[in-house]
């Protein structure tokens, strides 16, 4: 019944779609096509190093890596591999070069410590840098000349060549370093440098050296030439016949003094990688040289200077005032820096 009242035709609702040209699915095909093309080619141009840009294409050639170091995960922060801005190091690219500073004091013996790192083959020390005041003004000047050195950009004569595998400076206590500790104990970690540690034992024949480097400053007994380190026994025995005055009045506060800065100085860089020595200790016996180059992971070579010692023998023979020196430090914790051979 509901058939025969309706009034609209079933045909009604069957619409016959008009037949696509085919003209307009071409175009749609061939659109789907360069899509696709341009998709693709992206792709490829990613994985293969082109970039376009600005209607140009740049090709970027990618440097080969150096191969991994055999060496432990905990040494990696020390392993560097810098490109100096002055020159090329050319096939020793690869070579990995460690970071070193020699934390002392004046006349303390790191001129002739030194003198033997030098000797290797392997090792470039540069010298008491930070004597010049402008390069420790402030933590810049300061940073901006370690970066130089430690990118193989310092010229000297200690400068080796391309494949030097530690490079480094000799740094004292009061050349900034001890002021700016804070910063420079975090440049260090950061930039993986070690510490070598070298102060000795006995302070008050440091005092003597100290005086008598003083005096030679001034007085120019070598030909009218003042001379820190001399090379020949003559030129140091012209040295050594000068007999310092000690004051004993301030004898024992110097040498508190001294020794509160080398504790401090270890307490602020205890939480880098370093090693502590004794010059006396590296005199008497050399194979401490040889842990040396074991913490700078350099080959073990027989080291050799050409520094003459200067002050030889009994203290006594170097001090005008021996007698006084004695009776103020007997009896205090300073009385074995009055014996020769002094070891803790």
């Amino acid at each position: 019944m509901g058939d025969e009242h309706s009034l609209i035709p079933k045909d009604s609702f069957v619409f016959k779609l008009p037949k696509k040209s085919p003209l307009v699915l071409r175009t749609v095909v061939l659109l789907f096509v360069m899509v696709c093309t341009v998709y693709i080619c992206s792709i490829c141009l990613k994985q293969i190093g082109v970039v376009p840009s600005a209607g140009f294409l740049n090709v970027e050639v990618f440097e080969r890596p150096c191969p991994e170091p055999n060496i432990q995960p905990w040494d990696i922060p020390y392993v560097h591999y810098p490109k100096p801005k002055t020159y090329s190091r050319e096939e020793c690219s690869c070579n990995p070069v460690r970071y070193f500073a020699i934390l002392s004091m004046q006349r303390s013996g790191s001129g002739w410590f030194e003198t033997l790192l030098n000797n290797h083959t392997n090792i470039s020390s540069n010298g008491e840098i930070f004597s010049v005041k402008d390069r420790r003004a402030n933590v810049s000047t300061i940073f901006e000349t370690l970066d130089k050195v430690y990118n193989l950009d310092w010229l000297s004569s200690a400068s080796k060549n391309e494949c030097t595998s530690a490079v480094g400076l000799k740094w004292m206590l009061n050349q900034g370093l001890m002021k700016n500790h804070e910063e420079i104990v975090e440049y260090f970690k950061t930039r993986g440098v070690s510490a070598i540690f070298l102060f000795r034992r006995n302070l008050l024949r440091r005092m003597i050296s100290v005086l008598a480097n003083s005096y030679d400053r001034d007085a120019k007994p070598l030909n009218g030439t003042h001379k820190s380190h001399v090379h020949s026994p003559k030129e140091a025995e012209i040295l050594a016949r000068y007999k310092p005055l000690i004051n004993t009045s301030l004898l024992i506060p110097d040498l508190k003094q001294v020794q509160e800065m080398t504790s401090k100085a270890l307490a602020y860089f205890n939480t880098t990688r370093h090693i502590f020595l004794y010059y006396e200790d590296v005199v008497k016996n050399r194979t401490k040289l040889d842990d040396v180059q074991e913490f700078l992971k350099v080959p073990k070579l027989d080291l050799k200077s050409r520094q003459v010692k200067i002050h030889h023998g009994p203290l006594s023979q170097h001090v005008q005032n021996w007698e006084e020196v004695q009776k103020t430090l007997k009896g205090t914790g300073f009385e074995n820096f009055l014996l020769e051979d002094y070891r803790r």
